[in-house]
C-alpha cells in the first residue's frame, strides 16, 4: 500500500497561483498523478508523470499546470498558474500499480474566486 498525503490547497483569486505537494509513504510507484473533482462532477485526471519523468496533461490545464516528482523526497508536486474559477475542486494525489491498483490521498481543496 502507498500512503499519500496532499497539502498546499487554499483560496486564491483568478489569475493567481498555488503549488500542491504530495508526500508518499514508502516507495513511489512508477505512475503518479493528480486528479480533481468538483461538486457534482466526475473525478478527472489533471496531470500524470512516470518514473522517467514523462508527463501527460489534460487539455484544459496545458500551459498552466506543471507536474513534477522528486524521487529522493518521495514527493510529487503540481504547480498551478493562471488559475481560473473552473479549476475549483478537491485535488487528489494518485498512484497506480497494475497489482496494487489505485492509491489515493485524502484530497486538498482548491478554491478560485472570480
Amino acid at each position: 500500500q502507498v500512503q499519500l498525503v496532499e497539502s498546499g490547497g487554499g483560496l486564491v483569486q483568478a489569475g493567481g497561483s498555488l503549488r500542491l505537494s504530495c508526500a508518499a509513504s514508502g516507495s513511489m510507484l512508477n505512475f503518479m498523478a493528480w486528479y480533481r473533482q468538483a461538486p457534482g462532477k466526475q473525478r478527472e485526471s489533471v496531470a500524470r508523470i512516470s518514473s522517467g519523468g514523462s508527463t501527460v496533461y489534460a487539455d484544459c490545464v496545458k500551459g498552466r499546470f506543471t507536474i513534477s516528482r522528486d524521487n529522493a523526497k518521495n514527493a510529487i508536486y503540481l504547480q498551478m498558474n493562471s488559475l481560473k474559477p473552473e479549476d475549483t475542486a478537491v485535488y487528489y494525489c494518485n498512484a497506480y500499480d497494475p497489482v496494487i491498483g489505485h492509491s489515493w490521498g485524502q484530497g486538498t481543496q482548491v478554491t478560485v474566486s472570480s
